[in-house]
Formats: structure tokens, C-alpha cells, sequence
């Protein structure tokens, strides 16, 4: 069993390494990640940009209290980001965030 309180110095590990991603932030990105429902919901906000919770309704077989609650497990994950907009909170893909999730990704 690896002990993870004995990670290798700065200098053994490889380059990169250092992601600047907590592994608390890590996981809860792929915790985020792993409901078909909230995939999904990434998928349409990267076609169309921006949208408010009534537009994703109208796409998904869910109740609206139900994608208010996919939207903020999302939210809480720093996955994409919300605005208030009167009555209604417009949400977009926080595009940064995904980049850094999918570079890490992509080292490990």
C-alpha cells in the first residue's frame, strides 16, 4: 500500500507534476462528473454557450427541482458557473476550470 503522506520530493517527481489541483477539488470534479444527467448538462452548455435552468428542462425527462439540483452539484464543483439575472440565474461552462481538469487528466 502506498503512503500518501510520503510523497517524493519536488525534485523526484516528473515534470508537471504539480498541477496546481488539490485532490479534494480533483475528486469532487469527477464526483461532479459521474451522473449521466450532469454530463449531459456539460454537453448542452458547450453548444450553446448560456442558458437559464428552464432551457435544460426542456431538453431533459426531469423535473425542474431536479436540474436545479444537478446544476448545483456543478456549480459546487467549479464545473460552471452561475448569474443571477432577475427571477432566474444564467448558467455557463466555467471553460477555465475544464481546462485545467481535462490537462491534469491528460498527465495522469
Amino acid at each position: 500500500m502506498v503512503d500518501l503522506n510520503t510523497l517524493p520530493e519536488e525534485e523526484d517527481r516528473a515534470p508537471g507534476a504539480d498541477d496546481g489541483m488539490d485532490p479534494e477539488r480533483f475528486a469532487a470534479i469527477c464526483k461532479a462528473l459521474g451522473h449521466p444527467v450532469r454530463v449531459r448538462i456539460l454537453e448542452y452548455l458547450k453548444k450553446i454557450d448560456r442558458c437559464v435552468c428552464g432551457e435544460i428542462v426542456d431538453i431533459l425527462p426531469l423535473a425542474q427541482s431536479t436540474v436545479s439540483q444537478h446544476l448545483k452539484v456543478l456549480k459546487s464543483a467549479g464545473l460552471i458557473m452561475g448569474e443571477v439575472n432577475g427571477p432566474a440565474t444564467c448558467y455557463c461552462l466555467d471553460r477555465q476550470a475544464l481546462a485545467g481538469f481535462k490537462a491534469l487528466v491528460y498527465r495522469l
